[in-house]
């Protein structure tokens, strides 16, 4: 009996850490952005680390993805089993921490496939915990399937594809999209709620000074009718209400807002760059042929940064191209496209291409 619960314990800790992983690998610029959530200063203060975010975001999703390999096929066991408890027990405290105070709301452990909130992070990191001090106390039990030859050819094999499909989804695109702004999604219904979406219930604790004792009295909002003397109120989120796939794009230029005048388009050349300063030269360079292209097929070209308009003046001058900007905020622009600058065709609100700058030239107009 004990041998059949580990081997469970087994494929499900393994096949875990091999999903996670897989879905990290898919995007591994999302989860940097991610970790340099986690290194800023409101939350480990570890800002020095965040230049290294990319980098540490390769390694560790590989690294998991791995640990998940040699746990089924029963490679290096004592490796595997010490390698599993730390980034456990580390990862189990990191989403305590996140979750304990607020820092983080989605900690991107599946990325953006299964968002999880900080605490149900937290709860899956403690089961996984549980099972692998229990497969840490049951190393004997896990027998390799295969001879130590093929043991190493399958962890060969699955380190070289890995670092395959690492270079692929970076310098192209994620080979899954997960995220509000796939092929195919109308931004604009993306930003609409519905008038029968569920709405938000939340508690509130009133606090009272009553014949010189303090009371609390709990409403879902309405105000407490008490002859008391009002000190504060805690507010409770209860259950989350909908919230719309997409709610934070939009197009804004000196205080006016161009969102429904650009959906609207028929033809939109939209280059997403959530900061020049830190984009790509030979980006602009093959950008700035397919800017020029479609202009002459009459598309409206618009960019969305959170640079300024003196940084644009310097690009224009630099790539003789010049378009229409609109500002934004930088985490909302590199969720729409894994690419700086990134590129779109947007038709009547609808997404109808999206391609990494390496890719610019497949761009149909």
């Amino acid at each position: 009996m004990n041998n059949f619960l580990v081997q469970i314990a087994r494929i499900f800790v393994g096949g875990l850490f091999i999903f996670s992983g897989f879905i990290k690998l898919n995007d591994p610029l999302g989860f940097s952005y991610k970790l340099e959530e986690y290194f800023g200063a409101d939350v480990l203060n570890l800002e020095f680390l965040i230049p290294l975010a990319l980098p540490m975001a390769v390694f560790i999703v590989i690294y998991e993805l791995l640990l998940g390999v040699t746990l089924l096929i029963g490679f290096l066991p004592k490796f595997t089993k010490w390698s599993l408890l730390l980034m456990i027990v580390f990862f189990t405290f990191l989403t305590f921490y996140s979750a304990y105070f607020n820092k983080v709301t989605d900690c991107g452990c599946f990325g953006d496939a299964i968002p999880l909130t900080p605490w149900e992070s937290f709860y899956k990191d403690v089961i996984l915990l549980i099972l692998i001090v229990y497969l840490f106390m049951n190393e004997k039990l896990i027998r390799p399937l295969f001879n130590i030859k093929i043991q190493r050819l399958v962890f060969a094999i699955s380190l070289t594809a890995c670092g395959v499909f690492a270079y692929f989804v970076l310098n192209h695109l994620p080979l899954l999209d997960f995220r509000p702004y796939k092929i195919g999604v109308n931004i604009q219904e993306g930003m609409e709620i519905p008038d029968d979406a569920e709405q938000a219930t939340y508690e509130y604790k009133w606090k009272f000074l009553v014949n010189g004792k303090e009371e609390i009295i709990s409403t879902s909002g309405s105000y407490p009718e008490t002859t008391g003397e009002f000190l504060e109120v805690e507010t409770i989120l209860i259950s989350e209400g909908y919230e719309a796939p997409i709610t934070d794009f939009g197009f804004n230029k000196d205080g006016q807002d161009f969102t429904d005048e650009l959906l609207a388009e028929e033809k939109l050349l939209l280059i997403a760059t959530y900061n020049l300063s830190k984009s790509d030269e030979q980006g602009w360079k093959n950008t700035a042929e397919q800017i020029k292209k479609a202009q002459k097929q009459n598309y409206r070209v618009v960019a969305l940064s959170a640079s300024s308009g003196e940084e644009f003046k310097q690009l224009f001058e630099t790539y003789n191209v010049e378009f229409e900007y609109f500002f934004a905020d930088e985490t909302a622009i590199k969720t729409i496209v894994r690419s700086n600058p990134g590129l779109l065709i947007i038709k009547n609100a609808v997404i109808e291409q999206k391609y990494h700058w390496n890719d610019a030239t497949h761009l149909k107009f």
